[in-house]
């Protein structure tokens, strides 16, 4: 059985493994999520550059407000560049959104965002956030691959629509499957405590996002 789209929340660790630089573009505000709160546009476009290709994100405001608020200022500081689809499931989503910085990582562990209404559905090519429960929400979102209007029920609200690359999202490397401790795939505390280097060096097929650029 396929788990929902979740993000784990972890008791900061002690001791965090050798630290990646952050990307080219990342800016310093990243590590001060409260410094972060710029209102988005009605409707803004997202280009994101991977391994794979290029696509594009529609972002409509006004069907998600506080996650359109939180993926703009997200993307605008740099913080997806660099982020691996680290749970990429054939006909039901590709997840990202762990910043391969460790620091960075426990920056946004806890910054979470209200819940939006659910106004559009889970559909193929809908954007959404992972959480872990109500009122969860931090930097982690998934584009699902098919009809997925069941989330819809547990208040996953989508805030934005692939536009086109479509072609891209669905050429993910998906070849690791579901996530530990359910699968093979990548285990989300230690992403986020280890973050790129854990990648790298366990899953180096997985795709990623070169830079994420605000167009309009």
């Amino acid at each position: 059985m396929i788990s929902k789209p979740t993000s784990m929340t972890l008791v900061p660790a002690l001791l965090l493994a050798v630290l990646t630089l952050p990307a080219f573009g990342q800016s310093a505000n990243l590590a001060n999520p409260s410094a972060l709160r710029e209102t988005a546009p009605a409707t803004y476009k997202v280009r994101f550059e991977t391994s794979k290709g290029a696509f594009v994100v529609d972002v409509t405001r006004a069907w998600a407000p506080n996650g359109a608020d939180r993926f703009y200022n997200l993307v605008k500081n740099g913080f997806y560049d660099g982020v691996r689809f680290f749970r990429v499931l054939d006909g039901f989503m590709a997840q990202f959104g762990i910043n391969g910085d460790p620091k960075i990582s426990a920056a946004w562990r806890e910054a979470r965002i209200q819940d939006d209404p659910v106004k559009q559905s889970n559909r193929r090519g809908f954007i959404t956030y992972a959480m872990a429960g109500p009122n969860t929400r931090t930097s982690q979102v998934f584009i699902n691959y098919g009809d997925n209007s069941a989330l819809d029920r547990q208040n996953f609200s989508p805030f934005g629509q692939v536009s086109s690359g479509m072609n891209v999202v669905d050429a993910l490397h998906k070849d690791y499957g579901e996530g530990a401790p359910r699968g093979q795939g990548p285990d989300q505390g230690r992403v986020q405590m280890e973050g790129n280097a854990y990648l790298a060096k366990n899953f180096p097929r997985l795709d990623f996002v070169k830079k994420a650029t605000i167009t309009k």
